[in-house]
């Protein structure tokens, strides 16, 4: 198996059609299929040399990032992308050993008493496809590289087009730490993107829209690949009779914030009583200046990951502004974003809005929080429910009675209590969408059986079962005495 010193003067070219990927895909089977069973040394090893690549070059990966976004915080980029993601592999690192134990199961009675035994295998699939999104476009290929990785298989992955800086990086990179044959990245636009999901893979990973998400598992569908859709969705933020508006605001504001939104798991849209609805937007006001005095030349700040979006964050402005909303815009230095050579967004509180409004139809990306009165946390509920499942739900409140009636009466992906987005960072925790916000997890112990196939091992007893129990003919009094006995309620 070739070590990172071994394959530091390889060179993986990006492939861009159908008919090289194809080949790409059956070098990297060929080779799985020769070299089972996987072993517990060679996964550490690709885990090792993933994390390398990762902090070995963790500058250029936030300088291709900032320069992909038109700035993003190099902070932002090392905590989301780079450390999130060798976290991840170092987790699955130190808990492999034990995850490939398999696990014994209970053979029927009276079998087991025969000496019969029943037990799960975990073995790798194969070759994984991996298809990353732009928002964290690092951290989107390496932390399922985890699970894959961890399960013992090979990966080919497509970064996103709109992040062409960090899909170079990739492509040069990988080659330097993995044999074509381990990991290999394919570079390219929405063409290379559909020919990709068409690939008869062992297994797909999707990170993305909702919508291009559908069009994914059809794709698969033709080849019956099995499919992780992690999608996207209003994930709400449910505030209740006891909660602290400010410490609501802060977190809700951090969380909005962070990469200027665009973020799947990122507060969507807050539910809250009219009566509160004032001071929580003072509170949400004072937490962003708080944090982001000044935005155009504030290094802390992300931009808009390109003009199209900007375009679409600010048709969603004027579409609530024109169906009645109040637009509270936070630019605590008074800013002139109209005049600035760049797309950075400030935080657009959007007060009193309403079903009507095309940021409460559609997953916003960006940095604009809708406020949606209801009716108290039973009203919340109710609105919720009535909506697509989304990824994440957020609840803040100190009534323990109030939390398990939300925890109870809502679906959701996952859910952080006084607080947002924290879910996703536990490694131990399964992280998924339920729905149109995704199907299929993965994150630690949970992306290794996500990417391993649970294989069913029984061992039969040394009597002949059938022939004592009167399960093959002539049937007699024996298979009579089985029925009877089964048949009893």
């Amino acid at each position: 198996m070739a070590s990172a010193a071994q394959t530091t003067a390889s060179a993986t070219p990006a492939h861009h059609d159908a008919a090289s990927m194809r080949a790409l895909l059956e070098t990297q089977r060929a080779d799985f299929t020769r070299t089972l069973p996987v072993s517990l040394e060679v996964r550490r090893d690709r885990i090792d040399r993933a994390i390398a690549m990762l902090i070995d070059h963790a500058t250029e990966w936030c300088e291709a990032c900032s320069a992909d976004f038109g700035h993003r915080p190099h902070e932002l980029t090392m905590i989301s992308d780079v450390l999130a993601s060798s976290g991840a592999l170092k987790h699955a690192k130190k808990h492999l050993s034990a995850w490939m134990k398999g696990e014994r199961r209970k053979a029927m009675f009276p079998l087991s008493l025969l000496g019969a035994s029943a037990r799960v295998e975990y073995q790798p699939k194969g070759v994984v496809g991996i298809i990353a999104p732009w928002n964290f476009p690092i951290g989107m290929v390496m932390a399922p590289l985890a699970g894959v990785f961890a399960a013992g298989n090979r990966a080919i992955a497509k970064p996103s087009e709109f992040t062409p800086a960090v899909a170079d990086l990739f492509a040069k990179l990988v080659p330097q730490y993995f044999a074509p044959e381990e990991f290999a990245i394919v570079t390219g636009g929405a063409d290379v993107g559909q020919a990709f999901s068409q690939l008869p893979f062992d297994h797909v990973i999707f990170t993305g829209a909702t919508g291009i998400g559908k069009h994914i598992m059809r794709a698969a569908a033709d080849n019956l690949v099995p499919v992780t859709l992690e999608l996207g969705g209003k994930s709400p933020v449910l505030v209740g009779q006891s909660a602290d508006l400010s410490e609501v605001a802060g977190k809700v504001a951090q969380g909005k914030l962070m990469n200027a939104g665009q973020i799947c798991l990122a507060p969507d849209y807050v539910l809250i009583d009219q009566a509160r609805e004032q001071k929580l937007v003072d509170e949400l006001v004072a937490s962003a200046s708080a944090m982001y005095p000044t935005i155009l030349d504030n290094n802390d700040y992300t931009s808009v990951v390109n003009d199209r979006h900007h375009a679409r964050l600010t048709a969603h402005v004027e579409d609530a502004r024109a169906k009645g909303a109040d637009i509270i815009v936070v630019n605590p230095a008074n800013e002139d974003f109209s005049a600035a050579n760049g797309r950075k967004m400030p935080l657009h509180i959007i007060s009193g809005a309403t079903d009507e409004m095309t940021v409460m139809q559609e997953e916003i990306f960006g940095p604009l929080l809708p406020i949606r009165r209801v009716d108290g946390v039973d009203g919340a509920i109710d609105f919720v429910n009535g909506r697509d499942r989304p990824l994440g739900l957020y609840y803040f409140g100190k009534d323990g009675a109030e939390e398990k009636m939300v925890l109870d009466r809502t679906i959701s992906g996952g859910v952080t209590v006084n607080d947002v987005i924290f879910h996703v960072a536990q490694e131990d925790l399964p992280f998924g969408g339920v729905g149109p916000s995704g199907m299929g997890n993965y994150h630690g112990f949970d992306g290794f059986k996500t990417f391993s196939h649970a294989k069913s091992v029984y061992r039969q007893a040394k009597v002949d079962v059938a022939k004592l129990a009167g399960l093959k003919p002539p049937f007699g009094a024996a298979t009579a005495k089985t029925i009877a006995r089964d048949l009893k309620k």
